[in-house]
């Protein structure tokens, strides 16, 4: 954290005073504060409106009951949350995540992390984040829809798409999308379709939406290697995860002529050194709903599984060109960065939410590898709820090659915006300095037209 500007240590101070026991939210705040010296010298008018205080203070916390039926007619109670960061430059936007790791804190470093997220895209959207402890696995489509319409029940209160638009994140897929849609359209009579996004295509969804944040991170990382002159044309590319991100990631990776030699689970990972079979791999995760394991024994040939075992121990012993961390955040720690720099790793670039630890990222900058911060290579799954808000207020419906045309300028966009912001602030190439500054000054200004409200 910087040292020079004593606005910036007096406040983290107090927000570690004032948030206490919330690991993640204090790191994904130092993350920030560390890039913004150079911002409060050219700009005293933030620090003099206290804007840094405000960004760090939600407009609004809620937690609630969600209490529900499982199928042997057992009351089950599980806590809800919702976030409302930051609305400066529109309506709360951001996902849900139902897990059973999700705590306040949680929620918070999401919603912090959502605030710039959203600013980088250029579209008009604040940050806000939410969830709950519930599980949505093993659970049957009855006990989900009845924890879905109880969570519908206090969270409609606070929605709305002029107000706060929720979506999907962990745990919360298409299935529960139309869960919650359903028992908002009960309880207020509308058919609202802007309020959520990430629908079913048939009832005001967006093409592209499934696809959008592992088709982004690999458009960004596509700009991110073109600095250098490089691309994914025969890179060998690793991707934590075998989730939504992780499924797209590598289907845009393997269009763009990359060899993806390892994904993972909770169980392990696998390393497949004649690149992942997509079709194999969507089957076992999407149809099946099973564990990466399956993978080796379906496959044959060369394929391993590595139980217990990271996707980044695979550096250890192979040439890496590309990391994409899509799992979850703190995945990527100093150990494992010091492996990928070893392997020769050119570029690393987010697809989950802060999956590297501060000590890796660290690493990447100390031996100059090409870093894309999770606030702007993972955005492009808020860009298309926000290209599925547009369509539902005009009652209209985009081809995928159109969506998918308008999220390739959206990522090239953000890579130019945090390239230049990084520049223009004297750290060429740093793109965690760039992406920070640039949601910070774009949220900041409007703060400061705003008045303090």
């Amino acid at each position: 954290m910087s040292e020079n500007h004593p606005a910036i240590e007096r406040l983290f101070t107090q927000t570690l005073a004032r948030n206490p026991g919330e690991a993640e939210f204090h790191q994904a705040v130092r993350e920030v504060f560390d890039s913004l010296d150079r911002v409060l010298q050219k700009h005293p008018e933030y620090a003099e409106a206290s804007i840094l205080e405000r960004i760090c203070e939600p407009e609004r916390q809620l937690i609630f009951r969600v209490p529900w039926t499982d199928d042997r007619g057992r009351v089950q109670i599980n806590r809800g949350f919702r976030v409302q960061f930051n609305s400066a430059l529109g309506p709360y936007k951001g996902g849900l995540r139902f897990h059973p790791s999700v705590l306040l804190g949680t929620v918070k470093f999401l919603g912090f992390e959502q605030i710039f997220k959203n600013a980088l895209t250029g579209l008009p959207i604040g940050g806000g984040k939410g969830g709950s402890d519930f599980d949505p696995k093993g659970r049957s489509d009855a006990e989900v829809m009845r924890f879905c319409q109880s969570f519908m029940t206090e969270a409609y209160r606070h929605i709305g798409e002029y107000t706060d638009v929720p979506a999907g994140d962990i745990g919360v897929g298409r299935r529960e999308i139309g869960y919650l849609f359903g028992q908002y359209k009960r309880l207020t009579n509308r058919y609202e379709s802007g309020v959520l996004t990430g629908k079913g295509i048939t009832w005001g969804g967006s093409l592209v939406r499934t696809e959008a944040t592992g088709y982004g991170v690999v458009f960004f990382t596509q700009h991110l290697l073109a600095t250098r002159g490089r691309s994914f044309d025969g890179a060998r590319v690793l991707v934590s995860g075998s989730g939504n991100v992780a499924i797209y990631a590598i289907e845009q990776v393997q269009a763009q002529g990359g060899i993806v030699i390892g994904a993972s689970d909770s169980s392990g990972s696998i390393h497949d050194p004649d690149g992942i079979d997509l079709d194999l791999l969507r089957e076992i995760k999407e149809i099946r709903r099973g564990r990466i394991e399956e993978y080796v024994a379906a496959r044959g040939g060369r394929a391993e599984f590595r139980a217990d075992a990271s996707v980044w121990s695979i550096a250890d012993d192979h040439a890496v060109d590309v990391a994409l961390p899509c799992a979850t955040q703190n995945e990527l720690d100093a150990d494992a960065a010091a492996a990928l720099v070893r392997a020769g790793v050119a570029a690393v670039a987010e697809g989950a939410n802060m999956p590297t630890t501060p000590g890796g990222i660290r690493a990447f900058r100390e031996a100059g590898v090409l870093f894309g911060p999770g606030k702007a290579a993972n955005a492009g799954g808020v860009a298309t709820s926000a290209l599925e808000m547009q369509q539902n207020a005009s009652r209209d419906s985009w081809s995928f090659e159109y969506t998918e045309e308008r999220l390739a300028g959206i990522m090239r966009d953000i890579h130019e915006r945090c390239a230049e912001t990084a520049d223009e602030y004297g750290a060429p190439g740093d793109y965690v300095v760039g992406a920070n500054i640039a949601g910070f000054t774009r949220v900041a200004d409007a703060m400061l037209a705003l008045g303090v409200i």
